[in-house]
């Protein structure tokens, strides 16, 4: 067997559905690879640690926490790029671990003989031992699979908490979960019951969490509301914001009102255009582009600076033409790109790249026109007496929820193709950029409701399963099964992993996933998934609309 040089098989995108293991499909290389699974073993540790000394009944720094959070989001797909930002969390999870070493010893508590916590973490053993860190150091196929199933939906969970914690949103439990479900997948001895009870545990926190972050995210901003966003430009030029972050689009938006600077979104940042408190700037012009897999090319005419709020990054090309133009925040990275950092109030400074948006041109025009969203669940219960109306009497049919993900592959024309094929009397329910595949078509409406009804991003399928246990009271119905709702989801990266592992811990079953099934998952794991939630994939546009929607 040739020794792979990495091993990732945590996207959608993964080389032939397995795992990449040269350079990985989405600009990963080898050695960057190496670091973030030297940190994840790092996160293990600490994660296993703090949950003993939590079961032991000693308090741990908040630090610890924090760490584990930024950690696990920082090695999301299309996050962090750089190994110098990745190195560097490296030593600070060491220097916690060997401060919570410390503090066992002192409080007499005996911590598990595994592996990462027995290690000192010193990156010199690292390069001694090889490649013990990657996922393939679990042998055994389906224990593998539950384990990675679970660290994903950790990194989901990380994602969705950062933004809530950037708000002054938290919640310990989640803390507390996150490290025992890494002690447990940190426990060579862990068995297939153990690990599938954290799977499912994995879910129930990820609406949790997602809970947290609506919460955070409506008390600030308010609650979306419904929104025609311009997907054209104005004559100013233009500060492009890609991501998930509200916390930093809103001190950007502060800080360029009056510069004469414009402010626009891209991707999955389209949906700050919805909530009442950011909208009210009106130098936030619009939308510009579409999904992040778009970016080499809507960034070369953007003309202005872009700053990465999130994952989302697409290695530029050598000769891209604006590579010198890009920022990152958070957990974010790439090398050569300027990081700018919060202060002591959780603010940043975006002098600089205002600075450089008033050197450049106004963003040439690719599209023009406006779209519709901010159907999140407050605004959707607005019109619940007009919606539960046009299902009563039939000019409502079905809801078909069409979250998720976008991305490169052709397979995902399906989404659009579906999309047009659908009938005039069912409504798409969509959170995530998998709605740039349908969100510019024209679609009509239903007695005033549009057919395409979007919540914002892909925290915000939280919405849906709101509305979903709503119509469930309101119809009278046993189980959210009962609903005429199908669940139609697009994947692509972790945080679609812990969306799709909350929507199974509320019992939401025949769940179809695509366009292809995740290389993490193995056969054992996929036959469990089948027989216990009816879990399957996508066929053809034609089968699927005879098969769940006629």
């Amino acid at each position: 067997m040739v020794e792979n040089k990495m091993f990732c098989f945590q996207c959608q995108e993964t080389a032939k559905g397995i795992g990449c293991t040269v350079r990985g499909v989405c600009g990963k290389l080898p050695e960057t690879a190496r670091w973030q699974d030297l940190l994840l073993s790092v996160v293990r540790g600490v994660g296993t640690i703090c949950h003993v000394l939590d079961e032991a009944g000693v308090k741990t720094n908040a630090a610890s926490g924090d760490f584990i959070v930024d950690a696990l989001f920082s090695t999301i797909t299309n996050a962090n790029f750089d190994d110098q930002s990745i190195l560097a969390k490296v030593d600070k999870g060491i220097v916690l671990k060997k401060e919570l070493l410390i503090s066992a010893y002192n409080n007499k508590v005996k911590l598990p003989d595994y592996q990462e916590v027995k290690w000192g973490g010193e990156k010199s053993d690292y390069d001694a031992e090889g490649k013990r860190e990657t996922v393939l150091r679990n042998t055994d196929a389906d224990l593998r699979s539950l384990k990675e199933l679970t660290v994903l939906g950790l990194k989901g969970i990380a994602a969705y908490y950062e933004h809530a914690a950037r708000l002054n949103h938290r919640n310990e439990e989640i803390i507390k979960f996150m490290c025992k479900a890494l002690a447990v997948i940190s426990n060579p001895s862990a068995d297939m019951q153990s690990l599938l009870s954290i799977v499912l545990e994995t879910g129930k926190y990820g609406v949790d969490v997602m809970a947290l972050l609506d919460k955070a995210n409506t008390s600030v901003y308010g609650n979306p509301e419904i929104t025609k966003v311009n997907i054209g430009v104005g004559k100013n030029p233009g500060i492009l914001v890609s991501g998930h972050d509200l916390h930093d689009i809103e001190d950007l938006l502060i800080q360029t009102e009056g510069t004469g600077v414009d402010v626009y979104t891209h991707g999955e940042m389209l949906p700050a255009h919805y909530y009442p408190q950011l909208k009210k700037y009106k130098h936030l012009i619009g939308n510009y582009g579409n999904a992040w897999w778009k970016q080499k090319e809507e960034f070369s005419t953007f003309n202005g600076p872009i700053v990465f709020t999130t994952n989302c990054i697409v290695p530029p090309l050598p000769n891209a033409n604006y590579r010198n133009r890009v920022f990152t925040t958070n957990s974010t990275g790439f090398s050569g790109w300027k990081h700018l950092d919060v202060d002591a109030n959780g603010h940043k400074d975006f002098s600089e790249v205002i600075a450089m948006a008033k050197e450049c041109q106004a963003p040439q025009e690719i599209e023009t026109g406006e779209i519709v969203g901010g159907f999140a669940h407050a605004q959707v219960f607005a019109l619940a007496d007009k919606i539960v109306e046009a299902v009563k009497s039939g000019a409502i049919r079905k809801f078909v929820v069409m979250g998720g993900c976008d991305g490169r592959m052709n397979s995902r024309s399906y989404y659009t193709d579906f999309a047009k094929a659908l009938p005039n009397d069912v409504v798409i329910l969509t959170s995530g950029c998998a709605k740039y595949k349908y969100n510019k078509l024209k679609l009509g409406d239903i007695n005033g409701i549009p057919r395409v009804l979007d919540a914002g991003q892909c925290n915000d399928s939280y919405s849906w399963a709101v509305v979903a246990l709503k119509l469930k009271e309101i119809f009278g119905a046993n189980n959210i099964n009962d609903l005429p709702i199908f669940f139609n989801i697009a994947w692509y990266e972790q945080k679609a992993v812990i969306v799709l592992l909350a929507l199974l811990s509320l019992g939401i079953k025949n769940i179809h996933i695509g366009p292809t099934l995740p290389g993490f998952v193995s056969e054992g794991v996929l036959k469990i998934l089948v027989e216990n939630f009816g879990l399957g994939t996508i066929s053809t546009v034609e089968e699927d609309i005879q098969k769940y929607i006629q």
